[in-house]
């Protein structure tokens, strides 16, 4: 596949709400070039010394911000699995102290998650009514807040309901920054500002092991056990972090105060094809409406849902597996920081890539074929493996992680309006959430002995179909193409 431009890769045409007749680009399979004047000035323009020097301006103001957001996100969501097994052997962790079971566990697992779906795309809508800061900023000030509640919970039901509201709170983060991301990049820029999104998750990961770690060594201080900690000194960061996003997020490009009126225009006009727009009106019944029943969306759904079980169960489980590969106490919480850390390099490398060689569906295939091959090889070794089962679990979760950027990328670069686009990005997330319910339940507690092959096994199968389905869909879309070139249509799919 060509490197990504409006003259020579993939194309797609990205009508604004209220445009005139699409330009016409490229047809890659034919090579047949439609000669059109503002094509050629809209590949030099988006190629020229400003944009790239506005581009730069935006990632410094936009990609610390958001990967903040989603790393402390992704902490306070998390770090209920390091808070399972934290000094366990000393009867000082989250299921002693609580009196509750891996049952009902795996049961606070999933009502997080039955809240998250149903809040998702609510979440969106309110995002492009309220404006992103203002938005992003009330929901982190709430989930820091829930999460250091948490640590004060005395039984079964209090940690259940206090999961049930975190995941109100964070249902609207992750759709909400994917869809954020369409305000200012085209398509062909968004899958390396998704990857290092997505990457700092990977980074939650690894500071969750290592603050765990530490906070292991506070247990009973002020009479608190360490796992109480653990929630109070991970929600605080949140709660005080939501004032800064309040003030430092930008909302939209053209009422960003610190570009000029020059770089203002070209902003709004190098997304004036593909990207949404701050402007654009809210979503209509008719956009709804044909965003629902656009079938070709719902493989894109189904792909996010294999994807899910895996990520959901990564998530909460690595502090569990770990502790099954014979490492105990706290060098099990400290033993889950190198797979996090090697997927975090995997996964912003992949990102790059897939945007550079404009391929997302060949390298989120990729991707979940190594991280299928992981937990395959995971599954099939003898429990007493530990070193290289231990090394599986560096592989698969880079796998895992990696190539969840490049299969959101692709979705919002091949939708047409802004209104749709949050709808379908919201979508996405919530057809995933099943995936992810399914992930809480796979990795029993009664096959620690045994290594988890069940959670394994599942997880491979899930990403084998998730690299099976991408390959499917970009035939698909392939396949489109060529009937859009010999029909002489504008709607092009990027693959």
């Amino acid at each position: 596949m060509e490197k990504a431009s409006p003259l020579s890769s993939n194309p797609v045409i990205h009508e604004e709400d209220k445009a005139g007749p699409p330009v016409l680009v490229n047809d890659i399979e034919s090579g047949k070039a439609v000669q059109n004047e503002a094509v050629h000035a809209d590949y030099n323009q988006h190629n020229s010394a400003a944009d790239k020097a506005l581009l730069w301006r935006q990632d410094i103001r936009i990609m610390p911000i958001t990967s903040l957001c989603y790393l402390l996100c992704y902490l306070d969501r998390s770090n209920i699995g390091n808070a399972k097994v934290l000094n366990a052997n000393e009867g000082n962790d989250l299921l002693t102290e609580t009196d509750m079971t891996n049952y009902q566990y795996t049961i606070a697992l999933m009502v997080f998650l039955i809240s998250y779906t149903i809040f998702e795309v609510p979440s969106n809508y309110l995002l492009k009514m309220v404006k992103p800061s203002r938005w992003i900023a009330f929901l982190m000030f709430s989930w820091g807040a829930i999460t250091i509640g948490l640590g004060g919970a005395r039984n079964f039901a209090t940690v259940t309901a206090v999961r049930f509201l975190l995941g109100i709170f964070e249902a609207g983060l992750f759709p909400g920054l994917i869809y954020y991301f369409t305000f200012w990049y085209r398509s062909e820029e968004r899958s390396l500002r998704v990857g290092v999104m997505i990457a700092s998750a990977t980074l939650a990961g690894a500071f969750g092991g290592a603050i765990a770690y530490g906070v292991g060594h506070m247990n009973g201080a002020s009479n608190l056990s360490a796992w109480r900690w653990l929630f109070i000194l991970e929600g605080v960061p949140s709660c005080l972090c939501a004032v800064f996003i309040w003030f430092a997020l930008p909302d939209y490009p053209e009422i960003a105060s610190w570009l000029s009126s020059e770089e203002k225009a070209l902003a709004a006009d190098r997304l004036r094809l593909d990207g949404s727009q701050g402007s654009a009106k809210s979503l209509t019944w008719q956009d709804a409406k044909e965003t629902l029943i656009d079938w070709r969306l719902y493989l894109h759904y189904a792909l996010y849902f294999g994807i899910s079980a895996p990520y959901s169960s990564l998530s909460l489980f690595t502090p569990s597996i770990t502790s099954g590969l014979n490492y105990q106490g706290l060098k099990a919480q400290l033993m889950t920081v190198p797979p996090y850390a090697v997927a975090y390099v995997v996964t912003v490398a992949v990102a790059w890539s897939a945007d550079h060689f404009n391929a997302r569906a060949v390298h989120s295939a990729c991707l979940a074929t190594i991280g299928a091959a992981g937990f395959l090889a995971s599954a099939i070794l003898p429990p007493h493996a530990y070193l290289q089962r231990y090394g599986c679990l560096l592989v698969a979760t880079s796998g895992a992680f990696s190539c969840i950027p490049p299969l959101l990328g692709w979705l919002s670069s091949n939708m047409f309006n802004t209104a749709a686009t949050g709808l379908a990005i919201a979508l996405n997330v919530s057809f995933g959430a099943p995936g992810q319910i399914a992930g809480v339940w796979i990795y029993k507690a009664d096959e620690k002995a045994k290594g988890y092959p069940t959670g394994h096994f599942v997880n491979a199968g899930l990403l084998f179909f998730v690299a099976a389905g991408g390959l499917t869909l970009r035939l698909y879309y392939r396949m489109l193409n060529r009937k859009t070139s010999r029909s002489g249509g504008d709607r092009y799919y990027v693959y």
